[in-house]
């Protein structure tokens, strides 16, 4: 049989499903994404240094890109064992966590799925991924 896996996420956190012949196993993996931050000495949008510009935003938004790139790391490196893979959540996270997947070469998964979900609970992500699974076969 080969090792199927369901992975619920969004920004705070990813719920991952491995299933078994016969039963199931559970791993929640937290990120650390900070969804408001404030950066120490940020008064006005832009602060001169000489003749250059500081922009905040641009700070704030590669801090915030590298928190992802990690969180996403993290999950990635949760599916060493596993053969196939359905990617469900309520966000945009599902797709930029396809993304790191197709250009990770040195897994060998398929991806059988992306789908759109609402929140759920650890539960119910269980029988969505089993009805997933059992529906493809």
């Amino acid at each position: 049989m080969k090792k199927q896996t369901g992975i619920w996420i969004d920004t705070k956190k990813a719920v991952i499903v491995f299933l078994d012949k016969s039963d199931h196993m559970l791993k929640t993996i937290e990120s650390n994404i900070e969804s408001r931050e404030r950066i120490p000495g940020e008064t006005k949008l832009l602060t001169r240094f000489g003749n250059q510009f500081l922009n905040f935003e641009k700070k704030k938004e590669n801090h915030r890109a590298n928190e992802i790139r990690e969180y996403l790391k993290k999950v990635t490196n949760e599916l060493n064992d596993t053969d196939e893979l359905v990617l469900i959540g309520p966000a945009s996270m599902k797709k930029e966590l396809e993304k790191i997947i197709l250009k990770d070469t040195t897994k060998s998964l398929v991806i059988k799925g992306v789908e759109p979900a609402e929140s759920m609970t650890e539960n119910q992500i269980v029988a969505w991924v089993k009805t997933y699974y059992q529906n493809k076969n």
